[in-house]
């Protein structure tokens, strides 16, 4: 497991592009039939992804946990970004197609993932936070999330926003979870932005076009800096970055909040006139 520790907001201040991109920025994403898997100190997220085969491939558990198994004190949210494939939990498994979501609650010691079809592998993309309070393990299909549709093709920002683990969705101890969907023509997103002083998020960027890339913008909103993104990579983002970005053509992403709380608008505004 690769660990990161976050470098506070003096330290971001004067690290180069090499630096930032090793603190904060997650690459290679989904292996073939291995874990990755990324452990932040960062509210103590960890961040992984698969492309598993048709042979089932169970979720490893490391002395970075020091734990028995993965979910003997975290939560998991799930969400397959490739063709169809399954997750197997305990006896209990759930075929999932593309953009279909899963929470994985506490206290679930058998957890394997594998491909409907190797030929055309499932992409597994993974987030999860410790939790002090076990939930049943629930799917849920895009039709099931209730899309919120924003911005304007006006201010290149048109998208829908598809939330899944949430307090009106599926519940969960403290994991946030869901996907953003800019329109054709859109390049925006969460712009103006903002912060999240009580708890921190993890972007993943992918569906970009062959060649496109996502500047993410991130720092504090008086001391910015960004990222170049490429498909199917994950950025960390501390409670006092903002996370916003653009791209050279429209795309989508998952969001993924853990903290003190679980309310989706409790977020500090930085306008746009105010950014340095």
């Amino acid at each position: 497991m690769d660990v990161r520790h976050s470098p506070d907001m003096v330290r971001f201040s004067r690290m180069n592009t090499a630096e930032l991109r090793e603190a904060f920025l997650i690459e290679d994403l989904f292996p073939q039939d291995a874990f990755r898997l990324v452990y932040s100190h960062i509210d103590r997220a960890i961040v992984g992804g698969i492309s598993p085969g048709q042979s089932p491939v169970g979720l490893p558990t490391s002395r970075e946990l020091a734990a028995n198994y993965f979910t003997e004190r975290r939560e998991i949210g799930i969400l397959n970004l490739g063709a169809e494939g399954s997750v197997r939990v305990g006896k209990e498994e759930f075929l999932m197609a593309n953009r279909d979501a899963l929470y994985v609650g506490r206290g679930n010691p058998e957890i394997s993932f594998c491909s409907s079809d190797s030929r055309k592998p499932a992409r597994f993309y993974l987030v999860s936070y410790p939790a002090h309070l076990a939930l049943p393990t629930r799917q849920a299909r895009k039709s099931d999330a209730e899309p919120a549709h924003l911005g304007s093709s006006a201010g290149a920002n048109e998208r829908t926003i598809y939330k899944y683990i949430h307090p009106a969705g599926i519940p969960s101890c403290q994991l946030v979870m869901g996907f953003t969907e800019l329109a054709p023509g859109s390049v925006w997103n969460t712009m103006p932005p903002h912060t999240h002083p009580r708890r921190s998020e993890v972007y993943m960027y992918f569906d970009l076009a062959p060649g496109a890339a996502v500047i993410h913008c991130m720092g504090d909103p008086q001391e910015t800096r960004h990222l170049v993104v490429r498909d199917g990579q994950a950025v960390l983002s501390p409670s006092w970055s903002i996370h916003a970005g653009v791209g050279t053509s429209h795309y989508t992403f998952v969001w993924a909040m853990g903290g003190e709380n679980q309310e989706f608008g409790d977020m500090d505004a930085a306008p746009i006139e105010s950014l340095r």
